[in-house]
């Protein structure tokens, strides 16, 4: 996989560069809540501008229906983007239309462009081949080298992400480089005890990745609402809190492996209950109570780890030379519920060892519970594409940027 540095040495100045980046940035209207990704990429996009390269960075945000919608668009990320970098960003209304094209067109060395998101194009996520290629077609025309920098979104085969480095010369951006050799120190050159910490809705979402991890983890503590299926596969009460049924069978199949390999899995001691799912645009106050982990009162709904499972977790953190965390512990938005997730973090900037936030709400967490980030190890841009890459899958962003 070729570096920017490397493409750097070959020369760039003057010529279009273009940038996948992740900008994908959560939004309340048109405010930016979290910059993370944002301010993530900018010293690759700030390092090819000084180089005097004619940077066009493209990105997609949210789920738009394959056309145009405000409510999505990459406008407000452009301006943070020019606020970080210290200079006018142009912005491209379309994606490869004539916007795009007389802007790109109206670059200097070193200036820089964001076209409209991606998304707003069908062929950037179409299934069929042709579609997407056709896309990446277009793409290619605006530019004559790309940079692979979108680490949130490497796990997806969109042309963007897949076809557009086949059509032109490319390298990683050095946020993909740093993030490919973090997870390589979870998965290739591990120093123990190594503890990783899951948490999150939904089970399902979590499963493969477990099953990968029984192979290399010494400890896994589980948390959030997928806590309630494990609770459930044990035979407790839990309530009316979150659980899928269907996979109560694959639960207790792991739960007897990780026995059987001598692994560690902690579940909660103790729940943080409440009789409905809280407030999250007014946090008002909710009534809430402390119950054991395996007694949770009938009609009562799990929102949270409890102090007793927060203090039980950062004990099998204490010693861990090498910790990864993904999800969420409880509905942290609430301040009432966000106690078992500041816990995790906390456990995780006292821990000795290498600590990885794998991205997604768990980096939300850490910014809006007030942590400082370079408290951690390492805080991941790409939940998703950390949990593929953990469970052992190809990633197709990666497999683009191989030489």
């Amino acid at each position: 996989m070729k570096t920017i540095d490397e493409l750097l040495a070959e020369g760039v100045a003057g010529r279009r560069v273009f940038v996948r980046a992740d900008l994908n940035v959560p939004l309340d209207g048109t405010t930016i809540t979290d910059d993370g990704r944002i301010r993530a990429v900018a010293p690759t996009i700030a390092k090819l501008a000084a180089a005097d390269a004619k940077v066009i960075v493209a990105s997609h945000l949210g789920r738009p229906k394959g056309a145009p919608d405000p409510a999505f668009s990459l406008a407000p990320a452009a301006r943070r983007l020019g606020e970080l970098l210290g200079t006018e960003v142009a912005f491209a209304t379309d994606t490869v239309g004539d916007s795009a094209r007389e802007t790109v067109a109206g670059l200097g060395d070193g200036q820089v462009a964001v076209i409209e998101n991606l998304r707003f194009n069908p062929g950037e996520t179409a299934k069929d081949d042709a579609e997407r290629g056709a896309f990446a077609d277009q793409l290619a025309g605006l530019a004559d080298l790309y940079v692979g920098d979108g680490f949130g979104a490497v796990h997806r085969k969109h042309a963007s992400v897949y076809d557009l480095p086949a059509r032109l010369p490319h390298a990683a951006g050095d946020l993909i480089a740093t993030e490919v050799g973090v997870l390589k120190k979870l998965t290739d050159d591990v120093e123990r005890p190594y503890a990783v910490v899951l948490g999150g809705s939904k089970v399902s979402d979590k499963l493969a990745v477990i099953g990968h991890l029984l192979e290399k983890a010494d400890r896994i503590l589980v948390g959030g609402g997928m806590v309630f299926t494990f609770l459930k596969a044990q035979g407790h009460e839990i309530g009316a809190s979150l659980v899928q049924e269907d996979q109560i069978p694959a639960v207790q199949a792991y739960l007897e492996r990780a026995k059987e390999r001598g692994v560690e899995f902690v579940l909660p001691v103790d729940i943080v209950v409440a009789d409905a799912f809280p407030d999250l645009k007014t946090k008002a106050p909710a009534a809430h109570e402390t119950v054991p982990a395996d007694a949770i009162p009938a009609g009562k709904m799990g929102l949270d780890i409890g102090p007793e499972t927060g203090r039980l977790y950062a004990e099998k953190l204490a010693d861990a030379e090498t910790v990864f965390w993904n999800g969420p512990m409880g509905v942290f938005e609430h301040p009432d519920f966000a106690d078992g997730t500041r816990a995790v973090a906390r456990a995780l900037v006292d821990a000795p060892g290498f600590t990885v936030v794998g991205g997604g709400d768990s980096a939300a967490a850490v910014r809006i519970l007030g942590f400082d980030e370079a408290a951690f190890g390492h805080i991941s841009t790409g939940g998703g594409a950390s949990l593929e890459y953990l469970e052992g899958k190809t990633l197709p962003g990666l497999a683009a940027l191989e030489d």
